[in-house]
């Protein structure tokens, strides 16, 4: 018999294994052929606003973008398209080798697109992650690339706004920017909502948690708290998305360990970085005297192994791929899965012989089965009694937001700035208020649910409910079983408000929306408005776009399942 097996120069072989080397993921029946004049090949991502794909032209024209495509649901809204449309307009003034051209940008048919300049490389808190923190001169090379893209910006009047390890690309041709979903103007308002604050709060300046502006100098802020973490694998102020994060931020200075630790390595990268973590806006250098800085430090251009080794993969794989002709896409789809197996016959050695007495085969196993439903109703009633979930209510231990007010709350229409009476019930840098007894009080302050639980800054890992009163907590007798996967996410590191996995849906307040806004958040499932507690349209939108994108029943309704899901390390 001949070997059927794929070669490795057959050409699906081939173009398959370059779409996983580019980071991508086989599309799905639900996929559109065409949007505008692009033909999408395989998904790069998906998040509660919507999908990105990586697609080629229509007309077969060499070239790949990463088409960035909205869900109907917020295409159709029209404070949401003002966004989108700033964004690309955004983009349309960028003239930087540091940041993906645009492309095109669309709507039609309920699809709301938008075309970038695909760039093939790892994001940096990706290649941080798998290969560790960046050698000194590695760090003053992405730092000399990101300051002169921060001199374009601020030439052209942009702010980003939302600076990070991963709106950082590493390719061949150097760091660039990506993602300018919140940047805006700066001359502009802001339209995404009155006392909101926009961006990631581990990476926010100081100046925008506390009045929500921003400008060139808060963006020199963020790409500090991005170039710490590029050479020490941590955020300056640590990691999170609560009020305690936030707190550090707006008040606090940043971990004089770490950067000591960065200043022993080089004293001149420490000291720069030091100096653009000032609080005050006028201490931190402007984008041009960074550059000048950071060029003086560069070495030569190239990214060191094993992150050259995974960025030049990258850049094969974008190569492979290039020239891709339309027709062959659907050899990149995801293949249908089989139909299940037929339920086989029953065995005439299955059928009891003449007089054995009825269910005398089976009263082992019915046996077992009614010691285990006892064991699970006593266990049950234990947890009913002892061990039950917080309600998800308004007037629960937690219930507030994790940011400033919302609009009408408090009075007033304009936006809350942030201050330390709004941010009290916070302790050190972690951790809510301690009472006098020792224990902590998680309502002690508007925002202070949102801190972790573990005083020593640590995220515990989520569990079930704690069992009832003399449940046995030793070790588990199972040999067989898995060891614990390591909770390295940051929707398992950094969301800490709810541990349990009540079911919760709309209508809900408290911790457990808290904790569900945040997973979603962190997940890429963008919410309209505030992380703030409330179970709204907004939120059940994106568990059901993060339900359908995992096979669950699309309903809306955090249960279970879902609470495992959006747990998972992947």
């Amino acid at each position: 018999m001949s070997d059927q097996r794929p070669s490795p120069s057959d050409p699906a072989t081939s173009e398959a294994a370059a779409l996983r080397q580019a980071g991508a993921s086989p599309l799905r029946p639900d996929d559109p052929e065409q949007v505008g004049p692009y033909v999408p090949l395989a998904r790069l991502g998906s998040g509660g606003m919507g999908r990105v794909y990586l697609a080629r032209p229509v007309d077969d024209s060499p070239g790949l973008v990463a088409l960035k495509v909205i869900r109907p649901e917020y295409a159709e809204d029209p404070r949401f398209r003002r966004r989108f449309e700033r964004e690309a307009a955004v983009h349309a003034r960028l003239r930087t080798p540091h940041a993906p051209k645009l492309c095109g940008t669309g709507f039609r048919d309920e699809l709301l697109w938008m075309a970038t300049e695909y760039l093939p490389g790892p994001d940096l808190a990706q290649a941080v992650r798998e290969d560790g923190a960046l050698a000194a001169p590695t760090v003053w090379q992405v730092a000399e690339h990101l300051a002169r893209a921060l001199c374009e910006l601020a030439a052209a009047g942009i702010v980003h706004r939302d600076l990070k390890p991963s709106n950082v690309l590493l390719t061949l041709r150097g760091a660039h920017v990506i993602d300018f979903g919140i940047s805006r103007a700066a001359e502009a308002s802001s339209i995404t909502g009155t006392g909101n604050r926009v961006g990631t709060p581990a990476y926010m300046s100081p100046e925008h948690l506390r009045t929500g502006r921003s400008d060139p100098a808060s963006d020199v802020f963020s790409l500090a708290g991005t170039l710490v973490f590029a050479a020490s694998g941590r955020a300056p102020f640590g990691d999170g998305t609560g009020v305690d994060v936030m707190h550090r931020v707006a008040f606090e200075e940043p971990d004089r360990e770490l950067l000591g630790e960065i200043s022993s390595a080089d004293p001149a990268l420490g000291s720069l970085l030091s100096a653009c973590l000032a609080k005050e806006p006028g201490r931190r250098p402007t984008p041009a005297e960074l550059l000048r800085t950071a060029a003086r430090h560069a070495g030569p251009p190239g990214w060191p192994d094993p992150l050259g080794g995974r960025v030049l993969a990258r850049q094969r794989a974008y190569e492979a791929l290039f020239r891709l002709p339309v027709d062959r896409r659907a050899r990149l789809a995801r293949p249908a899965p089989p139909p299940p197996p037929a339920e086989p016959a029953p065995s005439p050695a299955a059928t009891p012989p003449p007089g054995t007495p009825r269910g005398g085969r089976r009263r082992g196993p019915l046996l077992a089965g009614a010691a285990t439903v006892v064991l699970c109703l006593t266990a049950a009633g234990l947890y009913a009694l002892t061990g039950r979930d917080d309600p998800a209510t308004a007037d629960s231990p937690g219930s507030a937001a994790t940011g400033p007010a919302r609009p009408g709350a408090g009075g007033g229409g304009t936006a809350s700035p942030l201050s330390r009476d709004t941010l009290s019930g916070t302790s050190d840098r972690g951790g809510s208020a301690a009472r006098p007894d020792g224990s902590t009080d998680e309502s002690s302050g508007p925002l202070a649910a949102a801190s972790p639980s573990s005083s020593d800054g640590r995220t515990p890992t989520p569990a079930a409910p704690p069992a009832g009163p003399g449940a046995s907590t030793g070790p588990a007798t199972a040999p067989s079983s898995p060891a614990a996967e390591p909770v390295t996410a940051p929707w398992n590191t950094d969301c800490t408000h709810y541990l349990g996995s009540g079911r919760t849906r709309r209508g809900d307040t408290g911790r457990r929306v808290l904790q569900v806004q945040c997973m979603l958040t962190e997940r890429g499932y963008g919410l309209v408005g505030d992380a703030d507690g409330d179970f709204d349209s907004g939120t059940e939108t994106a568990v059901r776009a993060f339900q359908d994108d995992r096979g669950l029943t699309a309903d809306g309704i955090v249960d279970h399942d879902t609470w495992t899901a959006l747990r998972a390390e992947h």
